[in-house]
């Protein structure tokens, strides 16, 4: 394969690399990757080369397990393994947050962990209530709803079929805890019951959920507040990590600016060529068909050159400047030439020829794209290599 010919447009390609392991010198093996790209005519100024996550914090060895997490816990919220916690709007994921719980629950083994469930559905879109359920038995979304009200009748994940209430019950119940599930849309009610601690386990919406219960005089801390400091750590905390191995968990890569910094200054110095580089997470994709919003990472890139801050997609909107030109009488073959010429003109982000382009964050999209094509599964592709977007 060559140089793309003129006629593409904005293209995507997974570009398959090595094992990465603790250790590894990702910044070189990436570029290595391009290398091999250049050589085939496919890197040029201007492209966006993204790198998943996962591989940047598998180099780094950022890895904790779950005693790590509960001695957090204990640390921060100044409990004992008799105290009484609670747990408040974590999302649904054997993946991203089974094994926190493990590590939160063993630092109460003796004690007491209730779990408030937001509803029907997570921040992310698992459901975890009937749609209507609450509304059936009269409950407005600050009411407690209660197991024993819920019944037999849970609703279960709708591709694997996992009742994720059972199995956050088993998670405590086999640290020694006494385990308590309820639903509320509400944040302070989980005040209502008196507990030593709490932790907050939303993710978008963290701070906002802590401000309200620090004013409501809760213990509480964040998921982004446990494994922050220490050998293995993140910025993140626990946010954004993947179970590994045994009772391990994969942290979210520290200080991905300065990653994706040197990769682009390794590219630029080695081959000439000027690139912007993002290290990428979870795409901000709801699937149409479950409604499960993929994003349970705090934001789809974790770490990004200079070049692509507050930069935003937007544009003309071109099926509407075909119309309007069409019935103004331009002959087909110069409407693409006066489009192009309109793109150098200056509009107002409220007028008709960009109604409907909503700006959006560069990094977001791109990051985005580089996730569904890279996915989580066998692809093997922690690269990908984005043309066109910046043009």
């Amino acid at each position: 394969m060559g140089k793309l010919p003129d006629y593409i447009g904005v293209s995507a390609f997974g570009i398959k690399m090595g094992v990465i392991v603790p250790g590894s010198d990702v910044e070189s093996l990436v570029y290595d990757s391009l290398v091999k790209c250049n050589q085939d005519g496919l890197l040029d100024d201007g492209d966006t080369v993204c790198v998943t996550e996962s591989i940047v914090a598998r180099a780094q060895n950022n890895y904790v397990t779950a005693q790590d997490i509960s001695n957090e816990v204990t640390e921060k919220l100044k409990i004992n393994s008799h105290s009484s916690i609670g747990i408040l709007f974590p999302i649904l994921s054997r993946n991203r947050f089974a094994m926190v719980l493990k590590g939160i629950a063993g630092s109460v083994p003796q004690g007491k962990v209730i779990i408030q469930l937001s509803h029907p559905a997570d921040e992310v879109g698992n459901q975890v209530l009937h749609q209507d359920f609450a509304e059936s038995i009269g409950k407005c979304d600050s009411d407690v709803i209660t197991l024993d009200e819920i019944g037999p009748d849970r609703f279960k994940h709708p591709i694997t079929k996992v009742d994720y209430v059972e199995l956050y019950r088993e998670i405590l119940i086999e640290q020694g805890c006494e385990a308590e599930v309820i639903f509320s849309n509400d944040p302070i009610k989980l005040a209502d019951y008196g507990l030593d601690g709490i932790i907050v386990a939303n993710i978008h919406q963290r701070e906002r959920t802590y401000r309200k219960l620090k004013a409501a005089g809760q213990n509480c801390i964040t998921l982004q507040q446990i494994c922050n400091t220490g050998d293995a750590w993140s910025e993140w905390g626990v946010l954004g990590s993947n179970i590994s191995s045994g009772d391990k968990l994969k942290l979210a890569p520290r200080h991905a600016d300065e990653v994706a910094q040197k990769i682009q200054a390794k590219v630029k110095a080695g081959l000439g060529i000027n690139v912007e580089v993002i290290i990428y997470g979870d795409g901000a994709y709801r699937d149409p068909s479950t409604g499960i919003y993929e994003l349970a990472d705090p934001q789809p890139a974790f770490g990004m050159t200079k070049g692509l801050a507050g930069k935003y997609r937007q544009g003309l909107k071109y099926k509407y400047m075909v119309d309007v030109l069409y019935d103004e009488g331009i002959d087909i073959d110069e409407i693409e030439n006066s489009i192009e010429a309109k793109k150098g003109e200056t509009f107002a982000a409220d007028c008709f020829e960009t109604e409907g382009t909503t700006p959006r964050k560069a990094e977001d999209l791109m990051a985005s794209l580089a996730d569904l094509i890279s996915g989580s599964a066998d692809a093997g592709t922690p690269l990908v290599l984005v043309k066109g977007f910046l043009a």
